[in-house]
């Protein structure tokens, strides 16, 4: 990747679980990082202009009556579809993943001990995906 700062914003309501994967992220990568025990909260900093958000599936550890993974998931692609937005759940079921991208979640993630790998190497594909999109445009608004 370039020496470009990405953002990235972790939304969990499982404070250890947030608090390694923000700790994870800041040591192995260049990424500036905005954490979230929300839904609410993540959708009220959407201006911030987050690169990508990993947000859990549940969030309803400290609210029972907070907002959803899904329902943040969709006020998230209502203020900008384009946000790719990678959800993370405990849940190894398909139902639960197959759910999650009808709601145009970019790829779904089982909280285990590889998830940071995982997140990380779909992290790095949405890039390079959209460096890729960018000097497609680029080469055809030339032409």
């Amino acid at each position: 990747m370039n020496n470009e700062k990405r953002k990235i914003f972790l939304v969990d309501d499982d404070a250890l679980f947030l608090k390694s994967l923000q700790i994870e992220f800041l040591e192995h990568n260049d990424y500036i990082v905005e954490t979230y025990s929300t839904g609410e909260l993540c959708v009220k900093n959407l201006e911030n202009k987050p690169d990508v958000i990993i947000l859990d599936y549940h969030l309803d550890g400290i609210d029972k009556n907070a907002m959803n993974g899904l329902q943040t998931l969709d006020k998230i692609k209502n203020f900008n579809p384009d946000i790719p937005v990678i959800m993370l759940s405990s849940q190894d079921k398909i139902d639960v993943a197959i759910n999650c991208m009808h709601h145009k979640a970019f790829d779904y993630v089982v909280k285990s001990e590889t998830a940071f790998m995982r997140l990380q190497k779909i992290i790095i594909s949405i890039f390079l995906y959209k460096k890729m999109e960018k000097e497609l445009s680029w080469y055809m608004n030339r032409m």
